[in-house]
Parts: C-alpha cells; structure tokens; sequence
C-alpha cells in the first residue's frame, strides 16, 4: 500500500471532473476530500444538457459505483440529430456535417450523482499552497483551516487558483465571443420544432442553437426505484437552448432572455415562444475563454485537470468529455501509487504526459469548429 498507509487527495473544485475524480478514488479506499469555493453546492445554478462520448460516458460510469451503473442508464438519452443549418423561419439551408453520436446527460442531475456521498467543503476559496518537508502539499483557504494531502488536484476551472500558483504562465485567452444559454420546459407546444434539435438556426449576425433533453425516466423517480441513497433534482424534460452573439456587442443592460429575443424579430414564432417561455432564473450570459495547456511544469504533489488546464470552446462539444477521461485516467494512475505499483510522482507524471497530449488535441479542435458559430472571434 501507499507508504504504508492510505493515500489522501486534495481535490479543489466540485465541477463534473472533480467529483468524478472523488467518486474514483473514493471507491478504491483514497481518503478523498473536494473543497470548493462557492458558498454552497447549489449556490448557482450549473444545469444544461451535454453530450458525452464514449470515452466521457465510459469515464463516468467507471468512476462510479456498479450499483449506480443502472440509475445512470436511466437518466440518459441516446444522442440523435441531423444537424441541418435553418433560417429564422426554420427553412433548410444547410448541413452541420454528420449528426453527433454519444450519451445526452443533465450536467445538474450528473453532477447531483457525483456529489452523492463524498466530503465537499464549501466557502473553501484557496489562496495558496506549499510543498511541504515531507513532500506532502498544504492547500490554504481564505476561511477555513489550512488541509494537507498527499496530492492536490486543482479542478478549480478556467479561473483556476492552483493554476495560477503552479503554472502563472498558462492563462486564460478571451476569444471576444459572448453566448446566451436557458432552458425551457418541453411541452407539446414545441413540438414543431424538433427539425431544430441539434441544428443551427442562424440570422442577423447571431446564432441559435437548440438541443431537446428527453428522460428515459424523470431523476428523481429513477433515483427513488434504482438507488434510494442518491437524490436527484425533480426536473422534466427540456429545451436547452444558445444563442452565440457576435463578438464584443453589447447587451444594453438587457436580460439574458432580452438580449436573445432583441436579436429574433421576424424569427419564426415558435422560436420566439421559447425563449419568452424560458426559466429567467436559469438564463445567463457567459464568455467563451480557452486555456491552452503550455509549457509542462515539473511533477510534483500538485497537478491540474479539466478546464483549469484545458478549457475548450463549447463549439467543440468536448469539453465535459475530456474532463471525465482526465478524471478517470488520474484515479487509474493513483491507485497504481496506492497499491505500490509505482511511486505517486512518477503516477503524476504518467497522468500529466497524456493529459498535456489530448488536452492540447482538444482545445485545438473546439477552436477549429468556432469560426462557423462566430466568424470573428480571435483565436490567438
């Protein structure tokens, strides 16, 4: 075993990778503890579908439990869309290219999944860490006590704490582009739409994309029949909807519906309906920045994962996929050191290699696909 006794992580940031990463490394006996800066779990709102790969959706399921293996099939969708390209009125004018395939996943129900049974401190902003004497790492908090690990895992996204103090090199690029995303409730009302899920609607200089999330069963009833431990969010199928604005417009202080809607007269009023019959509490506008991994650091008890070391334009879909397959490449690589298999810097090193590697490969490739959403954004 692990210095004869039990390895013990750090994990800074409860989004999907670090969570899966705590949920891997729980299950093999690594005293595992997630700190996490928001003042509370649910202390904004972090929803929306997503599509994961085979190699995100793997990642995922191998993190978890066996026993929640079922739960999780049953709260997803097979991912099934043309693509096609639509005008305003919902003409075809184009194709994307060939459909998306994959596993459509809630990030709010997926992330309520992961949270299930692990220690997550909240209020927990790091300011700071030290290598310590014995090689162990000492992560500091602005209001609460300081906690020591064997190994901290900065999973803390683009505004990464531990990147700043491990890697001040590697900072954030804003590509100028600014995107509006909600979510409506899917009723038949929209059924006329369906044409659009998964494809682009696009006029006056914008872009508007849609994707239907549809349960198999609704979270909380498949948690409640599969796995009574775990309690999932009582939501039911929705629009998830984006409209991609050009860059550096301005909003005029509008809401985030507003400012959708201000960019849709004479759109097809269906689309409008949408938009105007969309949750305000879960509409919110956000900027589309990229960290591209640079130059390696030394391996050391500190290391990175997800969007704080390779965060990617939503463009390319790959995001949340290559922070799981982070995660569970990391919790295959630390329990190589637990067992004594290898040493824990050179199972940091192995993860780091590959993880430099794809993640590059993955930041690439959303930027490759942006210029189709946004002509103008920089990508330099």
């Amino acid at each position: 075993m692990f210095w004869g006794c039990v390895m013990r992580v750090s994990v800074v940031g409860a989004g999907l990778g670090g969570l899966a990463l705590a949920q891997g490394l729980r299950g093999a006996g690594i005293e595992t503890d997630v700190f996490e800066r928001d003042p509370g779990i649910v202390a904004r709102f972090q929803g929306y579908r997503l599509v994961l790969n085979l190699i995100g959706f793997q990642a995922v399921r191998d993190c978890l439990p066996t026993r929640w293996h079922p739960l999780l099939d049953e709260i997803v969708m097979d991912a099934s869309a043309e693509q096609l390209i639509l005008d305003p009125q919902m003409n075809e004018i184009g194709k994307l290219g060939a459909g998306r395939t994959g596993i459509v996943v809630d990030r709010q129900v997926l992330r309520h999944l992961l949270l299930t049974g692990l220690t997550v401190h909240t209020d927990a902003a790091l300011t700071g860490y030290d290598v310590l004497g014995d090689g162990t790492v000492q992560a500091r908090f602005a209001r609460r006590d300081p906690a020591t690990a064997d190994l901290l895992v900065g999973a803390d996204g683009v505004t990464s704490a531990v990147r700043e103090v491990l890697s001040p090199q590697t900072i954030p690029t804003d590509t100028g582009v600014r995107f509006v995303i909600g979510r409506t409730p899917l009723t038949d009302e929209f059924a006329g739409l369906s044409k659009a899920y998964g494809s682009k609607i696009t006029g006056d200089g914008v872009s508007l994309l849609l994707g239907a999330m549809r349960f198999r069963t609704p979270p909380k009833q498949a948690a409640e029949q599969l796995a009574p431990e775990v309690t999932l969010p009582d939501i039911g199928d929705y629009v998830r909807w984006a409209m991609i604005l050009p860059p550096n417009g301005t909003l005029e202080d509008l809401t985030a519906q507003d400012a959708v809607l201000s960019r849709m007269e004479g759109w097809h009023p269906e689309l409008r309906a949408l938009i105007e019959q969309a949750d305000p509490d879960n509409s919110t506008l956000l900027s589309i920045r990229v960290v591209k991994p640079g130059e390696r650091w030394a391996s050391g008890p500190v290391t990175l994962l997800g969007d704080a070391i390779h965060a990617t334009s939503p463009t390319g879909g790959n995001g949340a996929n290559t922070a799981l397959r982070d995660a569970d490449l990391l919790r295959r690589c630390l329990i190589e050191a637990n067992e004594g298999r290898q040493d824990l810097l050179s199972a940091v090193h192995d993860y780091e290699r590959q993880m430099f590697e794809y993640g590059a490969e993955a930041v690439r490739s959303s930027l490759e696909k942006l210029p189709a959403f946004a002509p103008d954004a920089k990508l330099s």
